[in-house]
C-alpha cells in the first residue's frame, strides 16, 4: 500500500475512533439524563454498599444486618441497570484497581458482578459471628485472670466468662478451645458477656436426643440417691436411674453403685419437662437375652439344674438359671405344708430344681424341688386301714374344717361337721387350734389320689342312738340357748343333740317379734319335747309349755260383754294401754275412750269398761268405756219406742214395764 493510502487509511480510522468515541460519550449523557430520583437513591446505595466493602473487616454485626439488607436489595436493581444500559452502552468490567473509574462509582454507574457479591458474602460469613442469635459459639481462650477466662470468638470485641463455669475442668489453659452463647451483647460496662455453662446444657441435650435415637450407649456418673433410684450425670445433664432400671435383679443396697461411672441406655426423654430416664439394665437383659436363648434351646421336661434364689413372695420363689427365671410355686417347695418359703429358703441361695413344665415359647418355666425326693405316701405303713384310730398334729385350719398331719407330708383332712355329732354347724377354730396334738379315726383313705378323711367324733357313741329312752316326747329338760333365729331358738340339750323352739311356743301371752326380746344366747331355760324325728335327727321342743295356759283363766275372766273398773296405764297415737296381771295387758282403741260428756279418758283415771273382744288365738284383749254408756242409752230408746206404740188398754203392763227400767237404771 502507498504512503498516502496508509495515512487515508489511518486518518479514516481515526475518524471512526472518534465517532465511535462520540457515540458512546453521547449515550452516557442521555443514560445519566434519564435517570430518576429512584436512581439517585441507588446510585447512593449503592456508594454506601462500595464504601462498606473497603471497611468491611472493621464493621459490627448491626452493620452486617444493614449490609445484608441492601445486597438482596442491590442485585436486584443492578440487574435491572444492567439491563437498561447495555443497550446504550457496552459493559465495562473493572479488572484491577488502576482500571477502576472512580467518576463512574461516583455517578453510580459502575457494574458489580454476582460473582463477586458472593465472594464478598462468603468473606463475611466465615470471618465475622452474629451475637444475636442464640447458636452456641466456638471460641478461644486467649487469657485467664484470677475471676475470669477471656474468650476471642471472633466478634469486634472478646467475651468473658467467669471461671466458677470451669470448675469441673480445673486444668483450662490458654488456647484450649470452648464452645460458649452469648448471654449478654453488652453489660453497663460494655463487655461481652459469655456463658460456657449454657452451651454445654444445649449440647448435652442434643448429644442425648442423638443418643437416643440412635440408641447408643453412653457413660454416666452416679450422683446420688433419690425417692425411686439414682440421680446420673449424662453429659453434663441429670438424668433419672429408676431402682428397676439399675439389675436384672433386685437391689438390695443401692450405695454401692454411687460415684462410680456405668454404661446406660436412655429409654425416655420428656422434652416439655427437660427429664432424661435411663437404664443400666437394658444393657444387661441384651447380653442375658442371647444367652437366655442358648439355655432354652435346652431345656427339657424332667431335667435338674442348678439355680440361684432370685426373689421370693407368699406364692412361690423365682429361681435365676444363669439368664432365664424359672418360678417354684410354694406347693412344689416341699411335701410338707409351709406357711410362707422364708421358712425353707432365703434369698442367694443356690439348689437344684426340677423342671416341671413351660409353655411354647419357653417364656414361662415351672419348677420344682421337693420332686426331687420320694412322695411321703410311697413310705405310708400299708397296714393303715378304715377305722383305725391315727394321732397327729394340727398343720392347717379352714373355715370347712381342719387338716391333720399324720406323718411327714401325708395329712387327713377333719371335716367340721365330723368334729362333732351335733347338727348345728360351727367353725373349726371352735373345736381345735393350729399346733394342737388330736386323735382321729380314719373314714376313708385312697392311696392312689393321696387323699384320707378322718373325724373325730367317731371317738365317742352317737347320742342319736337312745335319743327315744333319753329324751321321750312330753318330757321335761334343761337346755343352753345355742343360737337365735328370726322363727325361733335352737337350745342344746348335750353335745350333739340340738332342738328347736319355734317363736310361737315360747310364751302365752307375750307376742314375740324376735327370741332377743325374751332371752340371751348362752341363757339356761326349761323346754318340753313336743316332736321327735331319729331319722332326720330333728328335736322340736316348746318353753311356754311348761307352764299352764293362763288364756284358760282369762277367757273366763275377760269374757265379753263383762264390765269391769280398770285403770289406765298408759297413752298411745292409737289409744290407751291397761295392764291386767304381770304377763297381760288389753287395749282401748281411742274412739272408745270418749266419756260420756263428750271428753276424753286420761292417763290414770278409774272408770268402768265393757269388753269387746277376748281372743286367747292372737292373745288380745280389747276393752271399750263408750259401751258402758251407749248400750244403756239404747235400751232406753228401744223401751221408749215401745211405750209410745202402746194402747190406753196396755196402761197396766207400761206400768210393771216401768218399773222394771227404773231398776235396770
Amino acid at each position: 500500500m502507498s504512503p498516502s493510502k496508509k495515512d487515508d487509511a489511518s486518518k479514516s480510522s481515526e475518524t471512526k475512533k472518534k465517532l465511535t468515541s462520540k457515540k458512546t460519550t453521547a449515550a452516557k449523557k442521555t443514560t445519566a439524563a434519564k435517570k430518576t430520583t429512584a436512581a439517585k437513591k441507588t446510585t447512593a446505595a449503592k456508594k454506601t454498599t462500595a464504601a462498606k466493602k473497603t471497611t468491611a473487616a472493621k464493621k459490627t454485626t448491626a452493620a452486617k444486618k444493614t449490609t445484608a439488607v441492601e445486597k438482596v436489595v442491590a442485585p436486584k436493581k443492578l440487574e435491572s441497570k444492567r439491563k437498561s444500559t447495555e443497550k446504550k452502552s457496552k459493559k465495562i468490567i473493572v479488572e484491577g484497581p488502576d482500571d477502576f473509574d472512580w467518576s463512574k462509582f461516583e455517578e453510580g454507574t459502575e457494574i458489580i458482578e454476582d460473582t463477586k457479591i458472593k465472594e464478598f458474602e462468603k468473606l463475611i460469613d466465615e470471618n465475622f459471628v452474629d451475637t444475636y442469635n442464640e447458636n452456641v459459639i466456638q471460641g478461644v481462650v486467649i487469657n485467664i485472670t484470677e475471676r475470669e477466662a477471656i474468650i476471642d470468638i471472633n466478634a469486634k470485641s472478646e467475651g468473658v466468662i467467669s471461671l466458677n463455669e470451669f470448675r469441673y475442668n480445673p486444668g483450662l489453659k490458654v488456647g484450649d478451645k470452648v464452645e460458649v452463647i452469648v448471654d449478654i451483647q453488652e453489660d453497663k460496662t460494655g463487655q461481652l458477656v459469655l456463658s460456657h455453662r449454657k452451651a454445654r446444657t444445649i449440647k448435652a441435650w442434643e448429644r442425648v436426643i442423638d443418643a437416643h435415637d440412635k440408641e447408643t450407649v453412653v457413660t454416666g456418673f452416679v450422683k446420688c440417691r433419690t425417692k425411686g433410684g439414682m440421680i446420673v450425670d449424662v453429659f453434663g445433664l441429670e438424668a433419672f436411674l429408676p431402682g428397676s432400671q439399675i439389675d436384672v435383679k433386685p437391689i438390695r443396697d443401692y450405695d454401692q453403685y454411687l460415684n462410680k461411672n456405668m454404661e446406660f441406655r436412655i429409654v425416655k426423654i420428656n422434652h416439655e419437662f427437660k427429664n432424661v430416664v435411663v437404664s443400666h439394665k437394658a444393657l444387661i437383659e441384651a447380653d442375658i437375652e442371647e444367652q437366655k436363648k442358648e439355655i432354652i434351646s435346652q431345656l427339657e421336661k424332667g431335667q435338674v439344674l442348678e439355680g440361684v434364689v432370685k426373689n421370693i413372695t407368699t406364692y412361690g420363689v423365682f429361681v435365676d438359671l444363669g439368664g432365664v427365671d424359672g418360678l417354684i410355686h410354694i406347693t412344689d417347695l416341699s411335701w410338707n405344708r409351709i406357711n410362707h418359703p422364708t421358712e425353707i429358703l432365703e434369698l442367694d441361695q443356690k439348689l437344684n430344681v426340677v423342671i416341671l413344665d413351660f409353655d411354647d415359647d419357653k417364656s414361662r418355666i415351672q419348677l420344682g424341688v421337693k420332686q426331687l425326693t420320694d412322695h411321703p405316701w410311697e413310705n405310708l405303713d400299708a397296714k393303715l386301714n378304715e377305722g383305725d384310730k391315727v394321732k397327729g398334729k394340727v398343720s392347717v385350719l379352714a373355715d370347712y374344717g381342719a387338716f391333720i398331719e399324720i406323718a411327714e407330708g401325708v395329712e387327713g383332712l377333719v371335716h367340721v361337721s365330723e368334729m362333732s355329732w351335733s347338727t348345728h354347724l360351727r367353725s373349726a377354730q371352735d373345736f381345735v387350734n393350729v399346733g394342737d396334738e388330736v386323735e382321729a379315726v380314719i373314714l376313708s383313705i385312697d392311696r392312689d389320689e393321696r387323699k384320707m378323711s378322718l373325724g373325730i367324733k367317731q371317738l365317742t357313741s352317737d347320742p342319736w342312738t337312745d335319743i327315744t329312752k333319753k329324751y321321750p316326747t312330753k318330757s321335761k329338760h334343761k337346755g343352753k340357748i345355742r343360737n337365735f333365729t328370726n322363727f325361733g331358738v335352737f337350745v342344746e340339750l348335750e353335745e350333739g343333740i340340738d332342738g328347736l323352739v319355734y317363736i310361737s311356743d315360747l310364751s302365752w301371752t307375750k307376742k314375740v317379734k324376735h327370741p332377743s326380746e325374751l332371752f340371751q344366747i348362752g341363757d339356761e331355760i326349761e323346754v318340753v319335747v313336743l316332736e321327735l324325728d331319729v331319722d332326720e335327727r330333728k328335736l322340736s321342743l316348746g318353753h311356754k309349755q311348761t307352764t299352764k295356759n293362763p288364756w284358760d283363766e282369762y277367757e273366763k275372766t275377760y269374757a265379753v260383754e263383762t264390765n269391769h273398773e280398770l285403770k289406765i296405764d298408759s297413752l298411745t297415737d292409737r289409744g290407751a294401754t291397761i295392764i291386767l296381771t304381770k304377763d297381760l295387758s288389753a287395749f282401748v282403741p281411742k274412739k272408745h275412750m270418749v266419756k260420756e260428756d263428750g271428753s276424753m279418758l286420761k292417763k290414770g283415771d278409774v272408770v268402768n269398761f265393757n269388753v269387746i273382744e277376748c281372743n286367747s288365738e292372737y292373745k288380745r284383749i280389747v276393752v271399750s268405756h263408750l259401751a258402758t254408756y251407749s248400750k244403756r242409752k239404747e235400751i232406753i230408746k228401744v223401751k221408749k219406742e215401745k211405750v209410745d206404740k202402746s194402747t190406753l188398754g196396755d196402761l197396766d203392763v207400761l206400768v210393771d214395764l216401768k218399773k222394771k227400767m227404773d231398776d235396770e237404771i
